[in-house]
């Protein structure tokens, strides 16, 4: 259909013979419309003003047709989504048109899908989510689509169409948390099929059964949206019966997308302080998700691996018993994985791990990684990789003893790695980790010497003093105020070397600084020089 450069133009011209050609023809264009190249080919040949008109027909069929046309067209698309809010049929706007299909006189088909087309042309960014149309009339359809009223099929369309109109949006979320007692009502989800000796009809079972798996799916999904960022909202989640049973049972579904669904919910959850001291820790969440992320697919390792990061918090009682599980091997394997997005959860978990964490785990975490890895995630082409395995080796040396430790083994390799970052092309952000990890050196006892018998370091901490961002003169000055401070041993021979290094001059010009925090370090720094 797509290869052929004529078979889209013949099929647009045929619409408007009979009711029959738009029928079908709508049919196939909604069929074979798989991604965005295909949408931008039927956009490209003009479907939306060809099938526009097809909305207002006599016939039924014809409306439909044209109706689930435009909800593939415009699923995740801004080009056609956008054009579709401005495009007039018989004076209305298809928006207006959508709305009014939605009504609750009309056919089941006909709202859901036309909620559809609106739901898809708001995540677009073509329809605010605050506009009337979405606030007061899709929401509520797709709510109403939950209830134990409607079919099995259209409970988990609704379900999962709620969940992607709501996903990112908080206000939403905290709109359809209190529309309907819908966070109940998906408690429903869970009862299918019903019990075997009340149902006779065997079809029926059949049905029950094929369906529970989606229903399961789809509420898994609408709990994890409506929980993605309210408090509120998740505490209820969780006091709903059985919940946290229920999502620790749907970990271990032979389901992948049920499998998956769960691990969103739960990783939903998971963002709660709250919820981590108490729930997660009353289930022990931890074990059947430690099961999970061995051999799982991607797309589940992915979420469940980012749900560890956060049940490695150091606030969190999961952190010791997952530790104690081989943690720490298993996050260094995914810092392998070819994929970008298990590398930044793998080097982001044991980052959380290394915070505030006693030396051996931070030891552990070292012999496990490997001194190459580190640097190959540090010359990642994944700048998220870059900024949590800075961020990982930050909080690896902190405390003076760890630094001292952990220096006097790795001290050269570690150099080595903050001379090629502070070399490089990098950002702001980047550079401004580096230096704080430099600084955090800076205030080892013995790792101190590590910079003094650096010169090319120290001349570029001097050169970030001077620096045009005020960011990295902060993070450079950290560095020397470690290096001088008075109190410590041998802090005359470095004052003197940093001052005729001209560091002392440096520091009179950042006490004049406009930007109070760099006057006040600056004044700071030279009164160590005064004592």
């Amino acid at each position: 259909m797509y290869t052929d450069a004529t078979v889209i133009p013949h099929l647009m011209a045929l619409l408007s013979r009979s009711r029959y050609t738009q029928e079908y023809i709508c049919q196939i264009f909604s069929h074979c419309c798989k991604g965005p190249d295909h949408q931008t080919i039927l956009f490209n040949h003009g479907a939306v003003q060809n099938i526009a008109h097809l909305l207002t027909s006599l016939s039924y069929k014809v409306r439909m047709q044209a109706l689930k046309c435009f909800s593939v067209l415009a699923f995740e698309n801004p080009q056609v989504s956008m054009t579709l809010v401005n495009v007039l049929v018989d004076g209305e706007l298809l928006p207006q048109i959508f709305v009014k299909m939605l009504q609750r006189d009309k056919p089941i088909e006909m709202q859901l899908t036309s909620a559809k087309c609106l739901t898809y042309m708001c995540r677009a960014g073509a329809i605010r989510t605050d506009d009337n149309c979405i606030v007061l009339k899709t929401l509520p359809c797709l709510v109403r689509m939950c209830s134990k009223e409607r079919l099995l099929e259209e409970r988990v369309e609704g379900a999962e169409t709620l969940a992607y109109l709501i996903e990112p949006d908080v206000e939403l979320q905290r709109i359809a948390s209190i529309t309907d007692h819908l966070i109940a009502m998906l408690a429903d989800y869970f009862k299918y099929p019903s019990s075997v000796s009340a149902i006779t009809d065997i079809k029926r079972l059949d049905h029950d059964l094929k369906h529970a798996h989606e229903l399961r799916q789809a509420a898994f999904k609408l709990y994890a949206s409506l929980g993605a960022n309210d408090e509120d909202i998740r505490k209820k989640i969780i006091e709903t019966e059985n919940m946290m049973d229920r999502i620790v049972t749907g970990l271990s579904e032979s389901s992948v997308k049920v499998r998956l669904a769960a691990v969103r919910c739960l990783h939903s959850l998971s963002r709660s302080v709250q919820q981590l001291r108490t729930s997660f820790q009353d289930h022990a969440v931890w074990k059947p998700l430690m099961k999970v992320l061995q051999n799982a697919p991607d797309e589940i390792l992915v979420v469940a691996s980012s749900m560890l990061c956060n049940l490695l918090l150091e606030f969190s009682p999961s952190k010791e018993p997952i530790l104690e599980s081989g943690a720490v091997e298993l996050l260094c394997g995914l810092t392998q994985s070819k994929n970008p997005a298990l590398r930044v959860n793998g080097i982001w978990a044991l980052m959380n791990m290394a915070f505030q964490a006693e030396q051996k785990i931070k030891a552990d975490i070292l012999r496990s990684l490997s001194t190459e890895q580190l640097f190959r995630l540090l010359s990642d082409s994944d700048l998220n990789v870059l900024m949590k395995t800075l961020g990982l080796l930050r909080n690896l040396l902190s405390t003076r003893p760890h630094i001292d430790k952990i220096m006097s083994t790795h001290g050269k390799q570690i150099m080595q790695a903050v001379t090629l970052i502070l070399e490089g092309e990098h950002n702001i952000e980047v550079k401004e980790q580096t230096l704080c990890i430099l600084a955090n050196i800076a205030d080892g006892t013995t790792a101190k010497d590590l910079i003094m018998t650096n010169d090319d370091i120290l001349q570029k901490i001097k050169y970030y003093m001077g620096h045009s961002h005020v960011k990295l003169q902060l993070a450079a000055m950290f560095c020397i105020s470690n290096l001088i401070w008075n109190e410590e041993e041998g802090s005359q021979e470095r004052q003197d070397k940093l001052r005729d290094m001209g560091i002392v001059d440096i520091l009179h010009k950042l006490s004049q600084s406009p930007d109070s925090n760099l006057c006040d370090k600056a004044k700071m720094a030279l009164q160590q020089y005064l004592a």
